[in-house]
């Protein structure tokens, strides 16, 4: 009788301890099967393409990403001291020009002159000409994204999205209150600097940046949660079918 009580007992300690590992194995599939899930949906803003792509897969985005390095840092370099000349130095646009004028001219001036001093057949001095093709191309390229903004604009105006209508009225208000701040060189360089830093800093540490904003996001909505529960379904709503009727 004894032992058939510890036979039993054994058996009913087997039982337990295998529901136990199915429970185990079962629970860390579906962990497994969530994590997958949110690592494909958790993308910011819901995105399903590259940075790359979406900042237009050409040789801008090249450059927005830093594929050349050599190409991106003059840029930024060249950027950096256009703002540093107009803003800090306190520079103006035309005395930029005539300066970079005189310059060329003396350095013309005294090529043609030395030449014919040193060497008796004076050396033709080289001509900097701009091609017409870069105005087109430089207007073209303004053109175009200009097109595209506004483009852009009335499709959230017109479409029913309302939490992209209201991210895109915020980002609006939010660039108009940076203006009142600053002139418009420095907003332009602080979107220029923006452009040429957050695109390449996401495209590296997208995993973390996008659970960021999602626990933050997560967050917000406990918090407003929190808030509906407590205060804003505590108050009275008036009954509008009763004054319709009225």
């Amino acid at each position: 009788m004894h032992e058939q009580g510890e036979h039993v007992a054994e058996k009913l300690l087997n039982n337990i301890m295998e529901s136990f590992a199915d429970g185990g194995s079962k629970q860390k599939r579906f962990f497994d099967e969530g994590t997958s899930v949110s690592t494909q949906m958790n993308k910011l803003f819901g995105r399903q393409k590259s940075v790359h792509h979406i900042l237009g897969g050409g040789k801008s985005a090249d450059v927005l990403l830093w594929r050349s390095k050599k190409i991106s840092s003059s840029v930024l370099v060249g950027a950096t001291a256009v703002w540093v000349l107009f803003e800090w130095l306190n520079y103006h646009f035309l005395t930029i020009v005539c300066f970079g004028l005189v310059i060329g001219m003396l350095i013309q001036f005294v090529w043609s002159n030395a030449s014919g001093l040193v060497n008796r057949s004076t050396s033709e001095v080289p001509r900097f000409v701009l091609p017409d093709d870069l105005f087109v191309n430089i207007a073209m390229s303004i053109g175009a994204q200009i097109n595209q903004f506004l483009g852009f604009i009335q499709d959230v105006a017109c479409g029913r999205n309302l939490k992209q209508f209201v991210m895109v009225v915020a980002g609006l208000w939010a660039a108009a209150i940076i203006g009142s701040w600053c002139n418009f060189l420095t907003v332009l360089y602080i979107g220029f600097i923006s452009a040429h830093t957050l695109p390449v800093l996401y495209e590296r540490y997208e995993d973390q940046v996008d659970d960021l904003v999602y626990n933050l996001l997560g967050q917000f909505q406990n918090h407003y949660r929190k808030l509906d529960e407590g205060v804003l379904s505590k108050i009275p709503k008036g009954n509008l079918k009763s004054k319709k009727t009225d």
